[in-house]
């Protein structure tokens, strides 16, 4: 006979992310709906093992839809790294009578929960990170708010790099991962977007780009740096010694990670955090909610963890053909 879950805990873990909040207020209000209570663990794994916790009710987590961050704090946790760790937060879960877990993050929540499953713990993981790098997910929860941070950010910078006809070297955040700088390069109009996934030939991705603009009659430039590709105070440096330009650099860091999470991020969230408490509800654990191609899906913890997604190279094309003297060639079709 499937167990009837009376009370799950929820915790957000890792790096922040717009939208944790709203995950946290749809996951408590929805398993209320169930007739589920629901513990917020505080401080993520490091709050599991040493019961940092709190009751959450549906007035707790009122006016916290717009709010940035997360009220239950995020923290890193050697000690869940360890077996020991782990198995004192499985007796936190035993003391504190949860039937499960809902766990709120990236891809290292995801790797602890996991952990936590195969000590019979169940677990629901809700992906949220603003480095939109888990694979099992098309989104995650503060990808759209940390590209429109970074985007505003840019743009205010453009205003000064154009008045004194300079190039702007922009470092953003995204791990090991491109997908937030090559989408905020494409919406900023960027001279050239430098991510992982792309081996970096700096006279072709960078000089060339420049050169190629500035003989079309630009005055100011655009670099565009995901931290994965390295240092973007090393790329100024280099641009420096190739063209003889001094660029101004800016590293945006976790500015990028704060703010009110906007309209997609607080209604995504929202159906993630529902979906994962009705995953709890129908015995559907040990899953991660996801979406994909539009749906909300949930994909079994383990497959999930094997998944990868690779960038759409054919965003990196069309940043390069909006580029003017840009190096793609748009094959002509011929009618």
């Amino acid at each position: 006979m499937e167990k009837k879950i009376r009370r799950i805990g929820v915790l957000t873990s890792g790096g922040d992310a717009p939208g944790m909040n709203a995950a946290v207020r749809a996951v408590v209000r929805t398993a209320l709906a169930y007739g589920i209570e629901c513990i917020g663990i505080r401080r993520g794994w490091a709050g599991l093992i040493s019961g940092d916790f709190v009751n959450l009710s549906g007035s707790s987590v009122g006016h916290i839809l717009s709010r940035g961050g997360t009220i239950l704090y995020t923290a890193r946790s050697d000690e869940f790294m360890t077996e020991k760790g782990r198995l004192k937060a499985v007796q936190t879960c035993r003391m504190l009578g949860l039937d499960g877990i809902v766990a709120i993050g990236g891809d290292g929540t995801f790797r602890g929960a996991l952990e936590l499953s195969r000590l019979g713990v169940p677990v629901v993981g809700v992906p949220a990170t603003i480095d939109n790098d888990i694979g099992c997910t098309n989104y995650t929860i503060g990808f759209d708010t940390a590209c429109n941070t970074a985007i505003e950010c840019i743009d205010r910078l453009r205003d000064t790099m154009q008045s004194h006809e300079r190039c702007s070297v922009v470092e953003v955040m995204g791990r090991n991962a491109g997908f937030l700088a090559l989408y905020v390069g494409i919406a900023v109009g960027a001279t050239a977007v430098l991510v992982p996934e792309h081996e970096l030939d700096f006279q072709k991705d960078v000089v060339e780009d420049i050169q190629e603009s500035r003989l079309a009659g630009n005055t100011h430039f655009m670099i565009v740096v995901a931290e994965g590709v390295g240092s973007a105070i090393d790329i100024g440096k280099r641009i420096k010694e190739a063209l003889g330009i001094e660029p101004r650099v800016t590293v945006l860091g976790h500015i990028q990670r704060g703010g009110s999470p906007n309209a997609r991020d607080r209604e995504t969230a929202t159906r993630m955090g529902y979906y994962a408490v009705k995953a709890f509800a129908e015995g559907n654990l040990n899953t991660i909610i996801g979406t994909q191609e539009g749906s909300i899906v949930a994909i079994p913890i383990e497959e999930a963890l094997q998944m990868k997604k690779s960038l759409q190279m054919e965003r990196y094309k069309i940043m390069e053909a909006m580029q003017i003297g840009g190096s793609v060639r748009i094959p002509q079709v011929n009618d």
